[in-house]
């Protein structure tokens, strides 16, 4: 943690002048006050700002926050909502911490790694998943490429049977 709040520190002025806009994804309200406090000020730095949004994952897990988005609708009159039929998906989805996102359309593994380790659950049902063998560190402009065109190769299905232009 010490090195994200050095990060923040030295790259937030950074972020602003190119008109991005910092958030996090998570319970970072379980985080140590110190970090709560510079993610606090990043998002507050940036929170009028209308370019690339640049998200990170702290704390976080794509179950939790399914149980916290449902907590949220219970607090927010959820019960009364069952018992009149019950809320959409859409609905659901304005509870998550990812609210105003567009899901994803492209998940990249690293690692070699078959699984999706608990991120993003809700929100990559319709993603495409490219594999690559490259761990993380070695993850570089190439590697990004190769999975782009990848996926500009796919068929996007969106859970149907044929291709679709659009969502």
């Amino acid at each position: 943690m010490q090195l994200l709040k050095e990060y923040l520190n030295k790259e937030l002025e950074n972020i602003h002048k190119n008109n991005i806009r910092f958030r996090t994804l998570g319970r970072t309200d379980e985080l140590d006050s110190s970090v709560q406090r510079e993610i606090e000020k990043g998002i507050a730095r940036t929170r009028t700002n209308t370019g690339m949004i640049f998200n990170v994952a702290l704390n976080y897990g794509g179950r939790a926050e399914i149980v916290d988005a449902v907590n949220r609708i219970l607090r927010n009159g959820g019960r009364s909502a069952a018992e009149n039929g019950g809320i959409t998906e859409k609905e659901f989805a304005a509870h998550l911490y990812t609210a105003g996102l567009p899901d994803p359309d492209l998940l990249i593994r690293t690692s070699g790694e078959l699984r999706i380790s608990n991120f993003l659950l809700w929100q990559i049902a319709y993603a495409e998943i490219w594999v690559t063998d490259t761990l993380w560190p070695d993850f570089d402009k190439r590697h990004l490429y190769e999975a782009i065109i990848a996926f500009q190769k796919r068929e996007r299905r969106y859970g149907g049977l044929e291709p679709q232009l659009t969502r």
